[in-house]
């Protein structure tokens, strides 16, 4: 794997973990486009590296959001941040439910199947364009609205499907305010990123002996950049109801990725 390889495959990651246009979808459509072996004997390791990356810029963005949540769990009391976190562990329960019973079911949909990710590419569309035709409310996320969204994201793991653009405008047809609903939708999901990462280390007998730190470096550092960078603007773009120019671009990369599948 090249330095320009490893920096390509960074920004994607870091982009599609935020923006509503399925990082999946993308990763699978970079798969088609540089072929499997584009990270060879790499791959989980690499997988992990760039998760952490994203995961430490969700971090960097909601650091105060997330040291007021454990500064109110550890008082172990009955406090706004202590329901917030009761929420977020209830989102995980459908997603954990599904990668921890399901994953060899998964697996068999990243196979480069171009029909699938295009399709529901095109399903994403029609989502965030459905969830701006909304009236703005100011909602408070409930316990089942937490639930509901955590649904979402555990159908969100096909590939196509974005997580972060199903569940904020699922949030938004549920009425939840929507600067709330994007920072529940980017809180929700730091668990699982650990979980997974967690699962990958487990997974690696050993460290693959062939990495390469300098290139490592690299996709770390263009995943964490540019995951800060999407996901501070993705909540700017929200608020503005603007996810219908995601719609739209959904809709281009599905057909056109439908099409290269198909023909």
């Amino acid at each position: 794997m090249s330095a320009v390889e490893a920096i390509v495959l960074g920004v994607i990651q870091g982009l599609t973990e935020f923006l509503p246009i399925s990082s999946s979808g993308h990763l699978e459509i970079g798969k088609a486009i540089f072929g499997n072996e584009i990270m060879g004997q790499e791959s989980l390791f690499m997988t992990l590296v760039l998760h952490f990356g994203t995961a430490l810029s969700t971090i960097v963005v909601f650091k105060k959001e997330i040291y007021e949540i454990i500064k109110g769990i550890s008082y172990f009391k009955k406090n706004e941040h202590t329901l917030f976190s009761i929420k977020i562990i209830i989102s995980m329960i459908p997603a954990t439910i599904v990668g921890l019973f399901f994953q060899e079911q998964i697996e068999t949909l990243f196979t480069k199947n171009m029909v699938l990710v295009g399709a529901m590419l095109l399903l994403t569309a029609v989502i965030l364009f459905i969830s701006d035709l909304t009236s703005d409310m100011k909602k408070k996320i409930s316990f089942f609205n937490a639930f509901i969204l955590g649904i979402v994201q555990s159908v969100a793991i096909l590939p196509g499907i974005s997580r972060s653009g199903s569940t904020i405008a699922s949030a938004v047809l549920l009425g939840i305010d929507r600067k709330k609903a994007t920072s529940f939708s980017f809180l929700m999901v730091l668990p699982l990123i650990f979980g997974s990462m967690a699962k990958i280390i487990f997974d690696m007998e050993t460290v693959p002996q062939n990495i390469n730190i300098i290139n490592l470096t690299l996709g770390f550092i263009a995943a964490f950049l540019s995951g800060i960078f999407a996901c501070k603007w993705m909540i700017t773009f929200v608020k503005k109801s603007k996810l219908k120019y995601f719609s739209y671009y959904c809709l281009f990369i599905g057909g056109a990725t439908m099409f290269y599948g198909l023909f």
